[in-house]
C-alpha cells in the first residue's frame, strides 16, 4: 500500500479508498505495456516496408537494364546486350535479396496480437475474481 514499512491494520472503508488508485495505477501499467508491443510490432512492419520498397526500386532499375539489353541485342546485334543482361541478372538477385529480407521482417513481427498484454489482462482478471493470485516477481517488473 502507500504506508512504508511495518504493515498497519487499516479500516475496511480506508482500504476500499485505495482501489480506485489501485485500478488506474493497474490500467496505466496495462497501457504501458500494449504500446511497448504495439511499437514493437510497427517498427518490424516498418522495416519490412522499407525493404520492399527497396526491392520495387531494384526490379524497376532492372526493368531498365533489360530493356537496354533487349535495344542493344536488337539494334546491333553484337555481345554487348550479355554485359546488359548480367548486370539485369544482378539487379535481380538484389531484388530478391531485398524481397526476402521485407518478408522475413514482416513474419517476424507476426502475429500483430499483444500476447503479453491480454496475457496479463488475465492474470489480473483471474486475481480479481479470487481465483488466482499475482506473483511477487510480476508486481516488481511494473
Amino acid at each position: 500500500m502507500r504506508h512504508g514499512g511495518k504493515a498497519s491494520k487499516r479500516s475496511f472503508f480506508a482500504l476500499v479508498q485505495d482501489v480506485p488508485t489501485l485500478v488506474t495505477d493497474l490500467v496505466k501499467g496495462e497501457l504501458a505495456l500494449l504500446k511497448y508491443e504495439v511499437i514493437g510490432t510497427l517498427k518490424a512492419f516498418g522495416i519490412g516496408a522499407g525493404f520492399l520498397v527497396g526491392a520495387l526500386v531494384f526490379v524497376f532499375a532492372m526493368l531498365g537494364v533489360l530493356l537496354t539489353g533487349i535495344v542493344l541485342l536488337i539494334a546491333i546485334w553484337l555481345p554487348g546486350w550479355l554485359s546488359a543482361l548480367i548486370v539485369a541478372f544482378v539487379l535481380l538477385l538484389v531484388a530478391a535479396l531485398l524481397a526476402f529480407l521485407g518478408y522475413r521482417s514482416i513474419k517476424k513481427g507476426l502475429p500483430a496480437v499483444p500476447e503479453k498484454t491480454i496475457a496479463s489482462l488475465k492474470r489480473d482478471l483471474k486475481a480479481i475474481k479470487g481465483v488466482g493470485s499475482i506473483p511477487r516477481a510480476d508486481l516488481t517488473d511494473r
